[in-house]
């Protein structure tokens, strides 16, 4: 395993939708195990295929790690199933955008289908942080970044504060 560079922004690929994993092969595996690796090195909860240069639907993600409650998840091909009619204001921040956290409105609530490494199909519901952190990921999958969810003053802020850095 090894830790891999982290694409920042404004990395063109961070702005990408990604092609879906076609099949479970050893470079998927081990480009998995690679991404956890990184995150953990970050440290993250979670890091998704674009933001290591490698564009394709899977991303992983831990939420509990860092409380010392370890669930790692590989997501292959996640889509939403269900969202939630809930919604909440959170501080997100991204590993490819350092140093800068905003606050995005979310459904609290999701339900996720996916791929894991076995080839089996995973269907559960996040709610709270973990499906913030759910639905961050799956963002990166279609090319979109925290700053494309921010009206344009609070936008153009963060990204003055972001290029001072």
């Amino acid at each position: 395993m090894s830790i891999l560079p982290i694409l920042k922004w404004p990395d063109a690929r961070l702005t990408e939708t990604c092609a879906p994993v076609a099949g479970i092969t050893p470079e998927i595996e081990m480009l998995a195990a690679d991404m956890l690796e990184t995150m953990y090195a970050a440290p993250g909860r979670g890091l998704a295929g674009p933001q290591v240069g490698a564009m394709l639907r899977l991303f992983v993600m831990d939420v509990g790690w860092k409380e010392g409650k370890p669930d790692p998840l590989v997501c292959i091909n996640p889509m939403l199933q269900e969202v939630g009619e809930d919604r909440a204001d959170n501080e997100e921040g991204c590993l490819s955008i350092p140093g800068v956290t905003a606050i995005v409105n979310r459904p609290s609530r999701v339900q996720m289908v996916w791929t894991g490494l076995n080839g089996g199909r995973f269907v559960q519901s996040f709610e709270g942080f973990a499906a913030v952190c759910a639905q961050h990921e799956l963002d990166h999958l279609d090319g979109v970044v925290t700053f494309d969810h921010l009206d344009h003053d609070t936008r153009a802020a963060l990204l003055a504060e972001y290029e001072g850095l």
